[in-house]
């Protein structure tokens, strides 16, 4: 089966913005549905790759009726794994209203943003906080708060860096009322 979007998880989950996908010269996951993790036994990779030879859970004639594929949704309404769940439904909902092609490209914008993050801002430390950033903050804010943090951070070493842009974050957050960590 040819895999035309490899970094959307199958279940609707955004690789592009996961801490694994992020980890540098040790990257143990390029992405939900590249060869190495689709050895790993998802449940979701096995159903819908494997057995039904489609791409995605909402392209399946089951899916209104299947409990696993509810079951992660209605997980992610409420907790995080390693990776942030928080906008899992209103990204479904977009792929589904908007197309996947329309998704991609706001996942890949808000990728280099958190590349930006990650590359100028982290001192070894911050990177899921960054991720969780990405996944929930409004384009606009994160665009708003790396050019402040950029401004502010000038002749800074990195821990102070950091500092600057988990405080802009943390102001847009309490403001906008996003959760910047994973809800367990």
């Amino acid at each position: 089966m040819k895999i035309n979007y490899p970094e959307v998880g199958v279940c609707g989950l955004s690789c592009r913005l996961c801490p694994a996908y992020h980890a540098g010269a040790n990257r143990w996951c390029d992405g939900c549905k590249r060869e190495k993790r689709m050895n790993v036994g998802c449940p979701f990779i096995t159903c819908a790759l494997k057995k039904h030879n489609i791409e995605f859970c909402w392209d399946c004639s089951e899916n209104q009726r299947c409990e696993r594929w509810r079951k992660h949704r209605t997980y992610g309404k409420n907790a995080d794994s390693f990776k942030c769940y928080q906008t899992l439904e209103a990204d479904i909902e977009c792929i589904q209203r908007n197309g996947i092609s329309e998704f991609e490209r706001n996942q890949a914008l808000r990728e280099s943003l958190l590349t930006a993050m990650l590359h100028e801002f982290n001192e070894g430390r911050s990177k899921s906080y960054y991720c969780i950033a990405a996944t929930v903050v409004d384009v606009e804010d994160l665009n708003e708060a790396l050019a402040q943090a950029r401004k502010k951070a000038v002749g800074l070493d990195i821990k102070q860096k950091a500092k600057v842009l988990h405080r802009i974050l943390d102001e847009i957050a309490e403001k906008k009322h996003y959760i910047l960590k994973l809800r367990k």
